[in-house]
């Protein structure tokens, strides 16, 4: 039998997002779970209301207790998934961040949305602005993207992640996949204090690896992505 296999999504995207990997991975033998997580789900009339904690208690419900899962974090998945490491560290068999990475405590990833209710999907130029690649990503793909993208709340963008005061979360192998950033790159800004947002690598001792393409390579290099969380798990 496979290894069971999370997938989590970032901003304004559902399980749909992992189709193309979901293919391959299970193709390879693997049990696989794309979720959507809670507040990203268009037909839920309380999802401007969810928490982060709640995002972080969906992934741990979809882990048997009786085994250990992989999970996999693209961009900002991985506020989440790293609580979800803090919650449950000992169902964890491994964490993989994909062009992100463990977020530090208290840190916010949107401190700029002050109180408004949604948090929208940018252009195209405003996205490549913040860095957010789309290299890689034809019209098709990023029409898709653009026809099924869900607006982020608000809530869970601009809000600061709360973690405990447990260390055993740092213990959980972690791999963070460098999609639009180069792995030396990352590894230079976690120690740097230029990119706070990068200041807990250091501290869970993260296996770095490059996968050059954009910031979205589930749509850009699937088969690639695949390849690498393949060989991870």
């Amino acid at each position: 039998m496979g290894t069971r296999i999370l997938l989590v999504p970032g901003f304004w995207l559902g399980a749909w997002a992992w189709d193309e990997v979901a293919e391959e991975l299970r193709g390879r033998g693997h049990d696989v779970c794309a979720l959507t997580l809670p507040g990203l789900d268009p037909e839920d009339e309380s999802r401007f209301d969810v928490t982060l904690e709640q995002q972080a208690r969906a992934i741990v419900e979809a882990i048997d207790p009786a085994e250990k899962a992989v999970l996999v974090a693209h961009s900002g998945a991985a506020v989440p998934v790293y609580l979800a490491t803090d919650l449950v560290p000992e169902r964890i068999g491994h964490a993989i961040y994909v062009d992100s990475a463990p977020i530090p405590n208290g840190f916010v990833l949107r401190d700029d949305l002050g109180s408004a209710r949604e948090f929208e999907l940018p252009s195209w130029a405003e996205l490549e602005a913040e860095g957010n690649s789309l290299t890689g990503l034809d019209d098709i793909a990023l029409a898709r993207f653009r026809e099924k993208a869900v607006s982020q709340p608000a809530r869970i963008a601009g809000s600061p992640l709360r973690m405990s005061d447990s260390t055993a979360r740092l213990d959980v192998p972690t791999t963070v996949v460098c999609t639009s950033i180069a792995a030396e790159l990352v590894r230079q800004l976690s120690t740097s204090g230029e990119a706070p947002i990068f200041s807990e690598l250091p501290r869970v001792a993260a296996d770095l690896m490059d996968l050059p393409t954009g910031h979205w390579p589930m749509w850009s290099e699937p088969k690639r992505l695949a390849e690498v969380i393949h060989s991870v798990a």
